[in-house]
């Protein structure tokens, strides 16, 4: 029983009440964990061929606007993103996750090689719309990888975080478009 309501105390703090609306999806202007109150920085979807892919919001502790102060910190940070396409399947995410790791280290991803399979075997076990994926760093305890409020893998290191931010805020972004609204 005190394990359910653990689990219940920590769901209602993740998700706050008030959210921004991204296109049909709803983001949490704040989330919570392990007592880190990280605020909605920035929120967009990913568009590729003229559709909407993904809504993604961007949560951060301090207020940060350049993408490298972005990527570099090690502060408590997260990413929410969750699937509005069909058209997203496993062995899709899977390909477009490792060219944003590619693109985000300059090819040098050897030294989290490890790491980055690790992350992409929570794409593995499928990939549907309406999964909420999220992605939450916090310092000394590593990335934090949440599918649908559950937590599945654990992936320790800085250097590892600034990749996986990266995708999304390096110079060869997955998407410009969302680059520059997940900064405003």
């Amino acid at each position: 029983m005190k394990k359910l309501l653990t689990l219940a105390l920590t769901l209602i703090s993740f998700y706050s009440f008030s959210q921004t609306k991204i296109g049909n999806v709803e983001l949490p202007n704040e989330i919570v964990i392990k007592d880190y109150q990280m605020q909605l920085h920035g929120s967009g979807t990913r568009v590729k061929l003229w559709m909407d892919m993904y809504a993604m919001g961007l949560y951060l502790t301090e207020d940060m606007n350049q993408a490298e102060q972005i990527i570099n910190s090690d502060e408590s940070m997260g990413i929410r993103l969750e699937i509005i396409s069909r058209l997203i399947s496993s062995e899709k995410m899977e390909k477009a996750t490792r060219e944003g790791f590619e693109n985000a280290t300059k090819g040098n991803t050897k030294s989290i090689k490890t790491e980055i399979e690790d992350f992409i075997s929570v794409f593995k076990t499928g990939v549907d719309k309406k999964d909420i994926f999220e992605f939450v760093y916090i310092p000394n305890d590593g990335t934090m990888v949440y599918k649908n409020g559950d937590l599945k893998t654990s992936i320790a290191g800085l250097p590892f975080k600034q990749a996986l931010f990266g995708i999304w805020l390096c110079n060869k972004p997955a998407d410009k478009n969302l680059k520059k609204n997940l900064l405003k």
